[in-house]
C-alpha cells in the first residue's frame, strides 16, 4: 500500500483496519512512530521492514499474529509497546532485527513471563519489560 514511500513521516491507521498487509510500509524510511489500533489482528510479513527512522511502535491488544521480518532492519526502533496480554504468534524466524539500538519491548506486567517463554518471543527475552499501560509506567 505504502511501499517505498520514503517521505512518509507519520501515518494514522483507522480503527476499521483489521490487517496490515505484506510489505505495507516497507522502506518508509522517514516514518518515526506508528500506533497500530486495537482493531488490527494481523501484522504481515515485512510490514514495516527497512523503516530506518522508526523509533517507537505501539501494537494494539487484539494483534494475534506478527509476520516474518515485520520490523526487521528498523535500526532506530528503541521502544515497542505490545498491549496484548497473550503473546501474539511470531510467524517467521526474525520479527525484529538484532538489538543494537538497545530496544525495549514493553508488555503488560502480568504477561512478562508468558512473553519471555513464548515461542520465538524468548529470543527477545532480554528486551522484554513489564509495563502498566493504564498509568504509563514501567513495572519492575
Amino acid at each position: 500500500a505504502f511501499y517505498n514511500c520514503d517521505s512518509l513521516t507519520s501515518v494514522t491507521i483507522p480503527d476499521s483496519v483489521t490487517e496490515i498487509g505484506y510489505d505495507a510500509f516497507r522502506y518508509c524510511t522517514s516514518l518515526t512512530s506508528v500506533n497500530i489500533p486495537d482493531s488490527v489482528t494481523t501484522i504481515g510479513n515485512y510490514a514495516f521492514a527497512y523503516c530506518y527512522s522508526l523509533i517507537s511502535v505501539t501494537i494494539g491488544d487484539s494483534v494475534t499474529t506478527i509476520g516474518n521480518s515485520a520490523f526487521s532492519d528498523c535500526s532506530s526502533l528503541t521502544s515497542v509497546y505490545c498491549k496484548a496480554t497473550t503473546p501474539p504468534s511470531l510467524d517467521g524466524t526474525s520479527v525484529f532485527d538484532n538489538n543494537g539500538s538497545g530496544r525495549k519491548i514493553y508488555v503488560p506486567a502480568e504477561s512478562v513471563d508468558a512473553y519471555k517463554s513464548a515461542t520465538r518471543w524468548s529470543e527477545y527475552a532480554s528486551a522484554i519489560v513489564g509495563y502498566d499501560f493504564e498509568n504509563g509506567v514501567v513495572v519492575e
